[in-house]
């Protein structure tokens, strides 16, 4: 088996901005939920490690659904994305920088490299469409030791 048969899970969150029904917090959820809607349906050649269906958001209600911080979960499963994997963080960041947000924590589950997590901090309170600061802030990589 080549390497390129390997499946790699990713998954994660992406925090928003603490929930709130002030007419600003509205918007700021209504423009990252655009941006999620904006993705392709599927894997294409413009967003090859993005589609919307990956991505699960809190309802419309600002306050639906969480109790201090809103979160979008992503998942998705992939054929050896290791081998690529500073395009995909390159997207990701693409992604981030589209949005508002606090905090992003993205989980890569690999056969033949182990678990690795990797953490985002927006640099003040919350991060701002457009704004080039995105920080990743660490990777941190698990490994499993056969237990004897």
């Amino acid at each position: 088996m080549s390497g390129f048969d390997q499946e790699s899970i990713v998954y994660g969150h992406i925090r928003e901005i603490p929930p709130s029904e002030t007419n600003e917090n509205l918007l700021r959820s209504r423009i990252n939920r655009s941006v999620i809607l904006s993705l392709p349906r599927s894997f294409d050649d413009e967003w090859p490690y993005f589609c919307s269906p990956m991505f699960a958001m809190p309802g419309k209600d600002t306050l639906e659904g969480s109790y201090h911080s809103r979160l979008i979960y992503f998942a998705a499963s992939y054929r050896a994305i290791e081998q690529c994997w500073a395009h995909w963080l390159e997207q990701f960041e693409s992604l981030l920088n589209r949005m508002y947000w606090t905090s992003a924590v993205v989980h890569l589950e690999t056969e033949t490299r182990g678990k690795h997590v990797f953490h985002w901090a927006a640099e003040g309170a919350t991060h701002l469409p457009g704004n080039s600061k995105v920080s990743r802030v660490a990777c941190e990589w698990e490994r499993e030791l056969a237990f004897s």
